[in-house]
C-alpha cells in the first residue's frame, strides 16, 4: 500500500504542478516512467491497468551526433570533394575480432605476411655463431644492451662464465678450430719475413725417417710403382687372308687391276651427265661378324671396296662382276675406325681403337709398317700432293693432329690447337690446306706443314660435325652437324656457311654418319640413326625419298663417282649394301 501511496503522490504532484512539468520535460532523463494521475476511488487493479512503462530509450540521429561524413572504405569512387579528416577518419564500426594482422596484410610468402626486418649482417652471422659454438646467443627480440637472463638465448650459465663474449671477441681455442700461425708478415726483414708462408705455433718439424723406416717407405713405393706402370702391349701379329683361288690371272695381273669389259667407263675424269634417285637394294656383301664402321673406295676407278669392321678386320672386295670378298686383313686387336687409300690405291692405312696406325700393301695383304703415339686415332689422311705420297696426317683423341713420314716412321709435324678429340680431317684448295673438325665444336683450316690455324670458325650455334665430305667438283664442305642437319661450307677462300644450304629431315645425333654427294651435284645422301638412307635435293634442300637400308646405325654411305644411281651403304648390323 506504501507503494500506491508514493505512486498516488508522485501522480497528483504531477497534476498540481504544470510548470514543473514543463522543465521536467525539458531535462528528461533518457529512460522515463510516464504515470496518469489515479483517482482516490479506484482499487489498485484498476490502478495497475493505469500504469504504462514506456522503456524505449531516446536514440540521437547520427547527423546530430557526427558532422564528419565519413567514406565507406568498400568504395572506389567519391563523388564529392572530401576535407583530409574525412579521408583518413577512423573506420565507423565496432573492429572485426576475428581479422587478423596476417589475414590484413598481403601475402608475401607461402606462410603469409613477413615483416621486412633490417639487420646489420655481421652481428647476425656473430650471434649465429656464437650460438653454434657456444650455446648462447643475444635475444634478438629485446632491446637494449646487457648479459640479464631474459636477454640471452640458450645457456645462461656459459654465457656468464665467459661473460657474454662472441666468437668474434673471445680468444679460446675451441676443438676445430683453425691453427694460428706464426706471424713474421714485416716484409722490411729480409731474412725473417715468412708471410703466407709461415709455420703454425705447435707444428713439430718431422726429422729425415730412421735407416729401418726408409727400407719400408722404398720397399712400399717400389711395389706402388710395380701396380702404376702399364706394360706395354705389343701389337697383333699381323696376317691376310686370300679369298679367291688365284692372285693373278693368266696374263699374271692381280685384283688390282681394273676390268676391262665393264660397261661404265670407269677411266673417264669426268662425271655422268645426270644422276637418278636409287630405288632398290640389288646386292649385300656379307662377311663382318660386327657392325662396319666406314666404307672406302678404290681411288679413280672405284672397282674395289675397302670396309672397316668392328670385328677387328678389313676386307677388300669386287663392285663390278662377281662381287666377291678377294682379301680379309688381320692385325688390330680392336675395332677399326678409318681406313685411307694412296693415291694409286696400292698401299692403303688403317686406324684402330688399339691406339695403332698401319700400313698394309693392298695386294700382297703384307703389313709394311705400324705407327702409335699411344692415343686413339680417329680419322688418318694420306696426303694427296703426288710428291707427299709418304706423308700423312691422322687425328687423335687427345686433340692434336699429327703428321707422320712413312720413309723415317717418325713424327715429324703436331697440330696441336683443338680443344676436343679431331673427328675429320679433309684435304681441299688444291691439297695445300686441309680442314679439320672436332668435338670442341668448331672447324679449322691449316696451311700444310704450318702447325698454326688460319681459319678459326666457330660459333655459339654450332654443334660439333663428326664427318665431313667434300663435293665432287671441290667447292663445297658437306659436315654431318650433330643437330640432326647437314650444313654447307664454301671450301674456297673464305669457307663461309651456305645458310640457303641446309637438309634436314633426318636423325643423327650422337653418330658420325657419313654423307655425300652425286656425282652431278644434283643430289646429297645421308645414313641416319634409324638405318635409313636419306636423298635430298641439291638445290631446293627438299627431302625426296627415304630407303630402309639397315636394322641398325647406316653409319656411312657412298655414291660411286662413275655410276649414274648406284649408291653403296654400310650399318651397325654388319653388312654393306648396294642400290640402284
Amino acid at each position: 500500500m506504501a507503494a500506491i501511496t508514493a505512486l498516488q503522490a508522485y501522480g497528483s504532484d504531477q497534476s498540481s504542478d504544470e510548470s514543473d512539468s514543463e522543465t521536467r520535460e525539458e531535462s528528461k532523463p533518457e529512460s522515463t516512467v510516464h504515470l496518469k494521475p489515479l483517482d482516490k476511488g479506484k482499487t489498485v487493479q484498476s490502478l495497475q491497468n493505469q500504469l504504462q512503462l514506456d522503456a524505449a530509450p531516446l536514440v540521437e540521429l547520427k547527423e546530430s551526433v557526427d558532422t564528419v561524413q565519413h567514406i565507406d572504405p568498400s568504395k572506389k569512387e567519391v563523388m564529392y570533394n572530401p576535407q583530409y579528416e574525412q579521408m583518413f577518419a577512423p573506420q565507423v564500426g565496432p573492429e572485426n575480432p576475428f581479422k587478423t594482422r596476417q589475414q590484413a596484410a598481403v601475402k608475401n610468402s607461402l606462410a603469409g605476411y613477413i615483416e621486412p626486418a633490417h639487420f646489420n649482417e655481421f652481428t647476425f652471422e656473430n650471434q649465429r655463431r656464437t650460438f653454434t659454438s657456444y650455446g648462447y646467443a643475444m635475444d634478438p627480440s629485446v632491446d637494449g644492451s646487457g648479459m640479464e637472463g631474459s636477454q640471452i638465448v640458450g645457456s645462461t650459465d656459459l654465457a656468464k662464465k665467459s661473460e657474454g663474449r662472441t666468437v668474434f671477441e673471445s680468444t679460446k681455442q675451441r676443438a676445430g678450430d683453425k691453427r694460428k700461425k706464426a706471424t713474421a708478415n714485416d716484409p722490411s726483414d729480409i731474412e725473417g719475413f715468412e708471410g703466407p708462408w709461415a709455420t703454425f705455433v705447435d707444428e713439430k718439424r718431422v726429422m729425415k725417417p730412421s735407416a729401418e723406416e726408409q727400407e719400408e717407405l722404398d720397399e712400399i713405393l717400389a711395389k706402388r710403382s710395380k701396380k702404376g706402370r702399364q706394360t706395354d702391349e705389343k701389337p697383333v701379329e699381323e696376317k691376310s687372308t686370300l679369298h679367291v683361288k688365284d692372285a693373278y690371272d693368266y696374263q699374271g695381273r692381280s685384283y688390282l687391276h681394273v676390268p676391262q669389259d665393264l660397261e661404265t667407263n670407269v677411266f673417264s675424269l669426268e662425271p655422268p651427265e645426270k644422276c637418278y634417285i636409287p630405288k632398290k637394294h640389288i646386292h649385300t656383301w656379307t662377311g663382318h661378324t660386327k657392325g662396319v664402321a666406314a666404307i672406302r673406295l678404290f681411288p679413280k676407278s672405284g672397282h674395289l671396296l675397302l670396309s672397316c669392321g668392328m670385328d677387328t678386320k678389313i676386307k677388300l672386295w669386287e663392285f663390278y662382276n662377281n662381287r666377291r670378298v678377294l682379301r680379309t686383313f688381320l692385325g688390330h686387336k680392336q675395332a677399326v675406325r678409318d681406313a685411307c687409300f694412296n693415291n694409286d690405291g696400292t698401299k692403303f692405312l688403317s686406324a684402330g681403337y688399339d691406339k695403332y696406325l698401319k700400313l698394309w700393301d693392298t695386294e700382297t695383304g703384307k703389313c709394311i709398317s705400324r705407327f702409335t703415339n699411344r692415343k686413339v686415332p680417329y680419322c688418318v689422311k694420306f696426303n694427296p700432293a703426288e710428291d707427299k705420297q709418304n706423308l700423312f696426317v691422322a687425328g687423335m683423341s687427345d686433340k692434336k693432329i699429327v703428321q707422320w713420314d712413312i720413309a723415317s716412321g717418325e713424327i715429324v709435324q703436331e697440330y696441336d690447337r683443338h680443344l676436343g678429340a679431331v673427328n675429320t680431317i679433309t684435304f681441299v684448295d688444291e691439297n695445300q690446306r686441309f680442314v679439320s673438325t672436332s668435338d670442341d665444336k668448331s672447324l679449322r683450316v691449316w696451311e700444310w706443314d704450318i702447325p698454326v690455324d688460319f681459319k678459326y670458325i666457330a660459333e655459339p650455334s654450332m654443334h660439333s660435325m663428326p664427318s665431313v665430305t667434300l663435293s665432287p667438283n671441290g667447292k663445297w664442305l658437306g659436315c654431318q652437324s650433330m643437330d640432326n642437319q647437314i650444313v654447307i661450307f664454301s671450301a674456297q677462300n673464305r669457307f663461309k656457311l651456305n645458310r640457303k644450304k641446309i637438309f634436314k629431315g633426318h636423325m643423327v645425333a650422337g653418330y658420325a654418319c657419313q654423307m655425300d654427294f652425286a656425282p652431278d651435284m644434283s643430289y646429297v645422301v645421308c645414313g641416319d640413326a634409324d638405318g635409313k638412307l636419306n636423298i635430298w635435293d641439291w638445290k631446293s634442300t627438299k627431302l625426296y625419298s627415304k630407303l630402309k637400308a639397315h636394322d641398325g646405325v647406316c653409319i656411312g654411305c657412298i655414291w660411286h663417282p662413275h655410276e649414274t644411281s648406284k649408291v653403296i651403304t654400310c650399318g651397325w648390323d654388319g653388312l654393306i649394301k648396294l642400290w640402284d
